[in-house]
């Protein structure tokens, strides 16, 4: 039997969030907000990122951020014009300027952040003329990404 492009890519889009949801463990192990993220290039994971700010004391330590450097880093250049950032929360403004500044061409995030997010639930950022603007889809395992993050403020507020 064949597999349809379009059903290939839910398959491998909810595989890298899986691999996202793992590094929101990691994040949640540290008694972050546990948000991941990775960048996917040619269909290999390049960059990967949780959340950190407490930890590091970075107000810029959001998963995106990270992520985005790793690759960086591994590709030897800051165009990500190949790439698909998965991340188990929709980027802020802040990540989504580093996502059009790094020319990443695909978003997909989980959860949406009603009260942050920048990529249409609070604003679309990738609405605004810019030179790059990225495709984005929300909603990838978005119950699990959802649950996470509400369980890990149930917990902190009973504490």
């Amino acid at each position: 039997m064949e597999i349809k492009k379009e059903e290939s890519t839910i398959l491998s889009d909810t595989e890298y969030m899986r691999e996202a949801l793992a590094l929101a463990d990691k994040a949640m192990e540290l008694d972050e907000v546990p948000i991941g993220a990775v960048v996917v290039w040619d269909g290999r994971i390049v960059g990967r990122g949780f959340n950190n700010r407490e930890s590091s004391r970075m107000a810029t330590h959001h998963a995106e951020i990270l992520a985005i450097e790793d690759a960086c880093r591994a590709l030897g250049g800051w165009r990500l014009h190949k790439a698909t950032l998965y991340v188990t929360l929709e980027p802020c403004a802040m990540c989504a300027g580093a996502i059009i500044n790094a020319r990443i061409p695909r978003v997909v995030y989980g959860a949406c952040d009603l009260r942050f997010g920048a990529l249409g639930s609070l604003v679309d950022l990738s609405k605004i003329p810019f030179n790059h603007i990225p495709e984005v889809e929300g909603g990838v395992l978005r119950d699990e990404c959802s649950a996470k993050l509400s369980d890990y403020f149930r917990k902190k507020r009973s504490k």
